[in-house]
């Protein structure tokens, strides 16, 4: 039995062990309930979710599980940008429209209202909001608080994570460069915060007195030994649960996780207009050189979404965003469940041979 720390005190779970809330319907109610229900923390990815798509995902959550649960939001503003830098983009990505057979729309809205997603997730009363890209308004964050939600909060330097700590959340997950899918730089250049998760975790455990969760690379039990060893109380998977039975990642992108190497992931802004860690691909190759010129999350999101959408459809891994992080050696299929226990027993073994063969390193 696993002693409790102040990061399973917090969340009230049985294991240290957090499933990344990643959008884009790679984690659907069946994942996130799995994995509260076998003493982790499952998080529900509702960035791209309309408030009453994020109302009827958290009450089937609830309908599974009566255990705790996170709900994961991007935040965003509201943005205006130049028609010149619109249509420059969407005449790059025209030709991959002509090729898929897609007709160029110009999208109705660039992004949900982060005001009226965040409003449900307090009309629902959800035990666990996280969050990534920002620090909320702190009108919202004092809400939450006094409602008794737990609030994790995203960071890729020390710097980041002193300020929510400041801003008065209750955890802070300490993101490593190896991660996959959307960096959550907020306060600098991304290029500067490019910081492993072996150098940052243990460098935000010395400087900020709230408890760590380590993410970045970790997809097994040693990840979540190490991630102890550092300073952190707990870990965060995102790649490692995109293969189990409940994900609801594409087939093709979980093929692409299991048969990719650490060397077949890039940084890129071609998708989404915001540093993210994804599987290499022809799209992320051609627009490789124009990165500058396109224009910032969520506008290039949104602009690429048909052309998302239509890849998957004709299942092209060519034209699909393949977010993942840099540890796709040690992906596997299974349940989400026996993806816990099989971490937490491979945490226990490694922990004991280093107790038990101190002899070898003294």
């Amino acid at each position: 039995m696993w002693k409790q720390n102040r990061v399973t005190k917090r969340l009230n779970i049985r294991y240290p062990v957090i499933q990344a809330g990643m959008a884009g319907g790679a984690t659907p109610p069946e994942l996130v309930a799995a994995v509260s229900e076998a003493g982790g923390l499952g998080t529900l990815g509702a960035g791209y979710l309309s408030p009453e798509g994020i109302r009827g995902a958290v009450r089937e959550i609830r309908s599974r599980t009566s255990k705790p649960f996170a709900v994961n939001l991007l935040v965003t503003e509201a943005v205006k940008p130049s028609p010149k830098e619109v249509r420059r983009s969407q005449e790059l990505l025209d030709p991959y429209r002509e090729e898929l057979g897609l007709k160029r729309q110009e999208p109705a809205n660039f992004a949900e209202s982060f005001e009226e997603q965040i409003q449900v997730l307090m009309e629902e009363r959800v035990p666990v909001f996280s969050f990534t890209f920002d620090i909320p308004e702190e009108r919202w964050l004092k809400r939450f608080r006094e409602m008794g939600t737990t609030l994790i909060g995203t960071a890729t330097t020390v710097r980041e994570a002193q300020l929510l700590e400041k801003a008065g959340v209750d955890l802070v997950v300490a993101q490593g460069a190896e991660a996959g899918g959307h960096r959550g730089t907020f306060a600098g250049p991304s290029d500067r915060a490019m910081v492993g998760t072996l150098a940052l975790v243990p460098q935000v455990a010395d400087q900020v007195k709230v408890p760590v969760i380590a993410a970045g690379g970790v997809m097994d039990g040693r990840g979540l030994a190490a991630a102890l060893a550092l300073g952190a109380e707990g870990v965060q998977l995102g790649t490692a649960f995109l293969t189990c039975e409940e994900s609801g990642a594409h087939p093709v992108h979980q093929e692409k996780i299991l048969s990719g190497t650490e060397e077949s992931t890039v940084v890129t802004r071609a998708f989404s207009g915001k540093p993210a860690r994804g599987i290499r691909n022809r799209l992320i190759q051609d627009l490789s050189s124009r990165e500058r010129t396109l224009p910032p999350y969520p506008v290039q999101n949104a602009l690429t979404r048909d052309i998302r959408k239509a890849a998957a459809l004709n299942r092209d891994p060519e034209l699909m965003s393949l977010w993942a992080g840099q540890g796709l050696r040690l992906s596997r299929r299974g349940t989400a469940e026996d993806l816990i226990r099989k971490v937490v027993g491979e945490a226990e073994e490694v922990l004991r041979r280093l107790t038990r063969d101190t002899s070898r390193y003294f």
